[in-house]
Formats: C-alpha cells, structure tokens, sequence
C-alpha cells in the first residue's frame, strides 16, 4: 500500500469538495485510484452521503435538528418528572 503525504490527501480532498471535476478524473490526474480518493473523502465528510447536493444536506439536517429537539424536550420532561417522583 502507498503512504501519501498529509498535504497530498488535504489537496485531493479539496479538489474533490469543489466539485470542479468528477473524482475518477481527479484520481487519474492524481495517479491514484477513485476509491482511495472516496475514503479520504469519508475520512472529513463521514455525515454526508455520497452524492448528496447541498440542498438535500441541508434539509437533512433541518430533519436531524428536528428530531433532535423532540428528544431533549422528552429527555427534560422525564428528568422533571423523576426528580419530582423522587423527592
């Protein structure tokens, strides 16, 4: 397996986060393979799915948040309630 400097992943990545190129023709610019360019990727973007647009992270994660907000309000009205079970 070939080692890669630091700076040579960071640049790759960043090629690959504008969107300027498809990753193949990076990678073959780069004289790497795709899928080593798709971990690295994975590596600093492991929430985001592969292919999604900005818009649809974004309403993603407007639904995360969401469900998220549900959750505390449940988790804060259970803690009042056991602590008020307990006293």
């Amino acid at each position: 397996m070939a080692k890669y400097s630091r700076e040579f992943k960071d640049e790759a990545v960043r090629l690959a986060q504008m969107g300027e190129k498809p990753v193949n023709t990076i990678a073959d610019e780069l004289g790497i393979s795709t899928s080593t360019i798709r971990l690295w990727l994975a590596e600093v973007e492991p929430a985001v799915p592969f292919g999604e647009t900005p818009e649809q992270e974004l309403q993603r994660l407007r639904r995360e948040n969401r469900v998220l907000q549900m959750e505390r309000e449940i988790l804060k009205k259970a803690a009042a309630f056991f602590a008020k079970e307990n006293r």
